[in-house]
């Protein structure tokens, strides 16, 4: 029987999200990639119970995670029964909807229909009444925001879900998603965009200023580059890499000489501060307190614990600035 860690708040910061009242880890797990079928149910576990004994108290999830769809709700579901059922109350466990499902017209997008009935799908794999985050994975270029955001305040309202999210929604679409929440009654907590040293977009097309503005909080997925960050890629691409495998989340004509190179440089410079290449990139996105927090997946223990080390050093001066964005853009 697992038993948590007596000093797991010890370490690990946690920040609040936007003005509201929920404070999340620095560093949050996301069970995007490495649960489910395919990979040991109990090198899942131990990953879930080592990130809880650490201080994550946030697992993030969608409805698609797995492969296949489902599956990393489905592993975390079991988790849940085996070891957290007397952690509940500590854990803030969010899911989305909006990519592929099911076919047909209803398994993806963003009506009412889809969104609704793909929570109650999800509560079901993970053994939940209610999720803590429930998210609206993208927008939805041909439902009315009004049917998206009225049905996320619907699941409030039916308590399946305690807080709302958006993930992948431009600056516009995010102050038109907050301004409709407002008026249902029903905030917008949270923001999950991607967001990296090597992927900036949220910084140049004014999202980050928009959430500053609206008090919402931020939740960054990919802040290692599916892994070019970690410095698996310092010498090419491992046979055993995501790049090999000509994944659809990093194909390997990606990795470039040129990026390779830019990928060196800034592993000196992290390696000037004491840390790993994974730890800096980490630091990065949660430098200065603006992004609430930095979502890792993990293969193993060794690689968690690695990313947890990112929080022994979040100060970055003028010239360390300097030197990732010469070596970014080099």
């Amino acid at each position: 029987m697992y038993t948590a860690h007596p000093d797991r708040y010890a370490d690990l910061p946690y920040r609040r999200s936007g003005r509201s009242g929920l404070k999340l880890p620095a560093l949050s797990l996301g069970l995007w990639h490495n649960f489910g079928p395919d990979r040991p149910v109990e090198t899942q576990r131990a990953i879930l119970r080592r990130a809880f004994d650490l201080g994550i108290t946030h697992f993030d999830l969608a409805n698609n995670y797995g492969p296949p769809p489902g599956a990393a709700e489905s592993a975390l579901g079991e988790a849940l029964k085996a070891d957290f059922t007397p952690y509940r109350d500590e854990l803030v466990i969010s899911t989305k909807a909006g990519y592929l499902m099911w076919p047909g017209p209803y398994g993806e997008w963003g009506s009412r229909k889809s969104v609704l009935s793909s929570l109650d799908q999800s509560l079901t794999r993970m053994g939940l009444d209610h999720v803590d985050i429930f998210y609206s994975h993208r927008f939805d270029p041909e439902t009315p925001l009004e049917e998206t955001m009225g049905a996320l305040h619907s699941a409030v309202q039916q308590g399946k879900a305690l807080y709302v999210g958006v993930s992948n929604y431009s600056a516009e679409q995010t102050r038109e998603a907050a301004r409709i929440l407002r008026e249902l009654g029903t905030p917008l907590l949270i923001h999950q965009p991607r967001y990296s040293i090597l992927d900036r977009r949220p910084e140049e097309e004014g999202l980050l200023d928009t959430l500053d503005e609206l008090q919402v909080g931020s939740i960054v997925y990919s802040p290692l580059e599916q892994g070019l960050l970690t410095g698996r890629y310092l010498d090419g691409i491992p046979e055993d890499s995501r790049a090999a495998s000509d994944s659809p989340f990093l194909r390997s004509d990606a990795v470039t000489e040129d990026l390779v190179g830019r990928l060196r440089a800034l592993n000196e410079i992290a390696a000037s501060r004491g840390q790993t290449l994974a730890q800096m990139a980490l630091a990065w996105v949660l430098r200065g307190g603006r992004i609430t927090s930095a979502l890792v997946g993990a293969s193993s223990t060794k690689q968690l614990e690695d990313s947890v080390g990112a929080i022994r050093n979040l100060e970055f001066d003028e010239d360390d600035v300097a030197r990732i964005d010469a070596a970014v853009r080099t």
